[in-house]
């Protein structure tokens, strides 16, 4: 491996981090992006001269928090602020590089949480922000997600997300990157979840690139779940999101074939499902449904549990998932919810049942690019023996969706559709 193949990886697996330091010196998003390039350039620079450090991640969170204290002296000398600059000397001088997390106010809260990821998750979901856009800065910044994205995971064109990203930064601009305390933390549940959520999405079904898969996203997902499990154990969303990531991944090793093309939920060796995460998914969905009234996450659980349960695809209990949309899309109305609706109605009741569903949804905005609309039309229409209309519709669905594996499935079956 190259030293700048070595700079650039270590850089994007520690980039969060990175931003987070920054960030807390310098209380400015944009600043603190541009102080991590800064270290990545000063990496490339200088490891092809002088080898590759003993502690790469070390070696660039030093030079980050350098230039950071750097513009924080240039800030002070022009201000005057003597008290500052005194104290950032003293960082610079010894090349203290603490955590920023180190810095934190109260220990008590550190000690709660300590997973760092999650900490700079609860700190960038900050109320000044609306719901939407504590989302995508975080997932932005944090998730290693791009606009792009994100902007699928909204079904938002993707402009407005960027400009929700950058209306977030100035907001958040002077504003203290500090650990919230544990009443305000429960206040950012949500968004936290819904951050956590998305990155195993984006894993599990690569919206774009040359694989349909991320497992590092969705290991990454899983390990913040169980970690917020551990930190709120009274919280049942917590636990069905758990459930819910658990049960998602345990599909992993059978949602390719050997060539490494998609195979569909209905062709899965479900013996290949692992069962470990299907006990632990199946024990986190008793822990949410313990603790009251079920919410999005621990109704979505449900749903997969109906899944995870049936040794057989013809043993899936198709009732029981179209009574568990239901309830979703009374607690929260979403048209991909009720597209996923439509879906188990077509299993549960028939196809002749679903068209109709599917139809009135190809009026819903969110849906008018979204490829798997063009998709489960395509498998309603298949069904119903409209075999032309289900070759349009796959090739529709084809050429709306950015990934290339899945571009490939829906074309191939287009053209199994023509012969």
């Amino acid at each position: 491996m190259s030293h700048a193949d070595l700079a650039a990886g270590v850089w994007r697996l520690e980039r969060s981090r990175l931003v987070g330091a920054a960030a807390k010196l310098l209380r400015d998003l944009d600043e603190a992006e541009d102080c991590a390039q800064d270290a990545l350039m000063a990496a490339l620079d200088a490891w092809p001269r002088d080898g590759a450090p003993a502690n790469p991640a070390a070696w660039l969170m030093t030079a980050t928090r350098n230039k950071a204290l750097d513009r924080l002296r240039r800030r002070a000398m022009l201000e005057r602020e003597h008290e500052h600059l005194a104290a950032d000397d003293e960082a610079y001088g010894t090349h203290v590089v603490p955590d920023f997390v180190d810095q934190l106010d109260a220990a008590r809260d550190q000690a709660e949480i300590g997973d760092e990821l999650l900490r700079l998750i609860f700190i960038a979901c900050h109320p000044v922000l609306p719901r939407e856009a504590q989302v995508a800065l975080t997932l932005r910044l944090l998730g290693g997600l791009e606009t792009a994205e994100i902007a699928r995971a909204f079904l938002q064109p993707e402009p407005t997300v960027a400009q929700r990203i950058v209306r977030a930064k100035k907001a958040l601009h002077g504003q203290a990157f500090e650990l919230p305390g544990a009443d305000e933390r429960t206040q950012r549940l949500q968004a936290v979840l819904a951050v956590v959520y998305l990155i195993f999405n984006e894993g599990h079904s690569a919206g774009s690139g040359a694989t349909l898969l991320r497992p590092a996203l969705c290991d990454e997902a899983l390990r913040l779940a169980r970690q917020l499990q551990h930190l709120l154990p009274g919280e049942g969303e917590v636990h069905g999101l758990a459930a819910l990531l658990e049960i998602q991944a345990s599909r992993l090793p059978a949602r390719l074939d050997a060539q490494g093309r998609p195979v569909l939920l209905p062709d899965q060796d479900r013996r290949r499902w692992d069962a470990l995460l299907i006990r632990r998914g199946l024990a986190a969905l008793d822990q949410a449904q313990s603790l009251g009234t079920p919410g999005p996450y621990t109704l979505q659980a449900a749903i997969a549990a109906c899944h995870a349960r049936a040794a057989r695809a013809e043993d899936t209990d198709w009732p029981a998932i179209v009574a568990g949309y239901d309830q979703l899309l009374a607690l929260n109305p979403s048209p991909v919810i009720a597209l996923n609706r439509a879906v188990a109605i077509s299993f549960a009741r028939g196809p002749a049942a679903a068209w109709p569903l599917l139809q009135a949804l190809a009026g819903e905005p969110q849906l008018q690019r979204y490829p798997w609309l063009a998709g489960a039309q395509a498998d309603v229409l298949e069904r119903l023996g409209r075999v032309g209309e289900a070759r349009e519709a796959y090739l529709r669905a084809a050429e709306l969706t950015d990934n290339a594996v899945q571009r490939e499935l829906l074309t191939e079956r287009a053209r199994r559709l023509a012969s």
